[in-house]
């Protein structure tokens, strides 16, 4: 199994978010405002959905179905860059 730094180097990034967003864009309204503030890692190939309260949460719950993907995560009822901003103050 290839490890976490080699998937992403690997991954086409510019597809998993424009593929991910599309998704989002589809079953958002599931989701807001009820959940707004909380995470959702969108396995792209699959379509499979994981709800979590941080993005580590989200992508952990992801990660237990699919351990060889990389995930669109997007912070519910925000922005692009509002849900950036977020995960770049999460990481640090």
């Amino acid at each position: 199994m290839p490890d976490r730094e080699d998937l992403i180097k690997n991954a086409d990034i510019e597809k998993i978010a424009k593929e991910g967003q599309k998704i989002y864009d589809k079953i958002k309204i599931k989701y807001e405002p009820e959940h707004n503030g909380e995470f959702l890692a969108i396995e792209i190939e699959s379509g499979k959905i994981y709800l979590g309260k941080s993005s580590a949460e989200a992508v952990e719950i992801a990660r237990e179905k699919h351990k060889d993907k990389v995930f669109y995560v997007v912070k519910i009822g925000y922005s692009v860059a509002e849900t950036l901003a977020a995960l770049i103050e999460e990481w640090n």
